[in-house]
């Protein structure tokens, strides 16, 4: 026994996911009666990951920006046109996969308590007061816009403070980070409860009246991840792009997929990142911040679903109003929360483009509900890992990346 566990130590952390994948299943179909404890094992893991997550952020950014050097490059601003093109790009493709592939909705009454936005203003509105909240309301409430925004104004005003100072914060954030990587080293028993304790309690027979809707964002999701990103990295780095592309979905994906939080998979993209030999100053910034607005997929879910309901309520759409759509989608999408189901709060304020009543909006979002299981877990993949991929990109095309590091990518 000792020899198989040692075994299974010293096997990488993929590996030890792929074996706790494979044992969420067979205790699914053979001990179906332990999914409550399965379900404990998965609760903790997602949790602990949501409560380092915040902390790691703040303290991670603010040590970074406090120690910067000056006429040392973050390439932040790089990453976010990378972020603004994936993200619209990944609304077109919904739109035209939409009209290619007509799906339509049998639209029922949802219980869902739901508060969406209603106009853009409010979104970019709930943006702005995000950036401004209590710094420690930001922390308790995993606001990451706020959590960057304090910390870089805090990090910038500590530019100027004694070395020992400077020190200390690099040694607190080293700390931190230690103490996640352990929590990291817990996925495969995390993924075990995930995926156990789901199939069980939920199975997949309420999705099948929604195939034809979910092959089409799950089509979308997966034409994006294999095709569209890796032609944007390519544009950026000028070589092929799909060994980076891969370990990104191998080793980002996987977990985002399970926990379905962009927020609690800000602690794996980190070490990814530092695996890969990007700048902590740029990544440190870049993950958290792509957990909030780099959001393809929330505009795929958004995009497909409100032009679901259009097909089925027989509203003619034009190319303008679709490029309108794929633009308020892609705005919408950058104001969703990293939790699970956050994209389908925004589908009301894209209805509201046809004219769809809230009332018949709501019930959209009710769909979305019954097809998250699936759904908001592919979502969530393909955000996440996109986060590390295009920081890798703008990194790898600046020459900023330890060579080392590029061979593994």
């Amino acid at each position: 026994m000792n020899s198989l566990l040692r075994k299974i130590r010293d096997t990488s952390l993929v590996a030890q996911i792929m074996i706790g994948l494979l044992a969420g299943i067979l205790m699914a179909l053979l001990a179906p009666d332990a999914a409550p404890v399965a379900n404990f094992f998965g609760k903790v893991f997602v949790q602990a990951l949501k409560s380092a997550a915040p902390i790691l952020v703040f303290v991670l950014v603010l040590a970074s920006i406090a120690s910067h050097k000056p006429g040392q490059q973050t390439h932040v601003r790089p990453i976010l046109l990378l972020y603004a093109l994936g993200t619209l790009a990944a609304a077109l493709v919904a739109v035209v996969a939409s009209f290619m592939f007509p799906s339509e909705l049998v639209l029922t009454a949802t219980s869902q308590d739901v508060s969406p936005p209603q106009n853009i203003i409010e979104v970019l509105q709930g943006l702005a007061l995000s950036a401004v909240d209590n710094p420690v309301n930001a922390i308790g409430n995993a606001n990451y816009i706020g959590i960057l925004a304090w910390a870089i104004a805090i990090g910038y005003a500590m530019r100027h403070v004694n070395t020992h100072t400077k020190v200390m914060l690099e040694e607190f954030a080293n700390a931190v980070s230690n103490v996640v990587a352990t929590l990291i080293r817990f996925a495969p028993l995390g993924i075990f409860g995930l995926v156990g304790s789901t199939l069980v309690s939920s199975g997949f027979g309420a999705l099948q009246g929604y195939l034809h809707l979910l092959m089409v964002l799950v089509g979308c999701m997966l034409l994006v991840a294999l095709v569209l990103n890796p032609l944007i990295v390519y544009w950026k780095i000028r070589r092929n792009p799909y060994p980076l592309v891969l370990t990104c979905l191998r080793e980002s994906a996987i977990t985002a997929f399970f926990t379905r939080s962009s927020a609690a998979n800000i602690p794996v993209n980190m070490r990814l990142a530092e695996r890969l030999g990007l700048h902590e100053d740029t990544y440190s910034i870049s993950i958290p911040l792509g957990a909030t607005v780099n959001m393809a997929g929330a505009a795929i879910t958004i995009t497909v679903l409100t032009l679901a309901a259009v097909h089925t309520l027989g509203i003619p759409v034009d190319i303008p109003t679709a490029l309108l759509l794929s633009v308020v989608a892609s705005v919408a999408a950058a104001g969703v929360s990293g939790v699970a189901g956050g994209s389908l709060l925004l589908i009301p304020l894209a209805c509201s483009l046809f004219g769809i009543s809230g009332e018949l909006s709501i019930q959209v979002v009710g769909v979305g509900f019954i097809i998250g299981v699936v759904q908001d877990s592919v979502e969530t993949a393909l955000n996440s890992s996109t986060d590390v991929l295009f920081t890798a990109a703008a990194c790898i095309a600046e020459g900023d990346v330890e060579p080392s590091a590029e061979i593994q990518v």
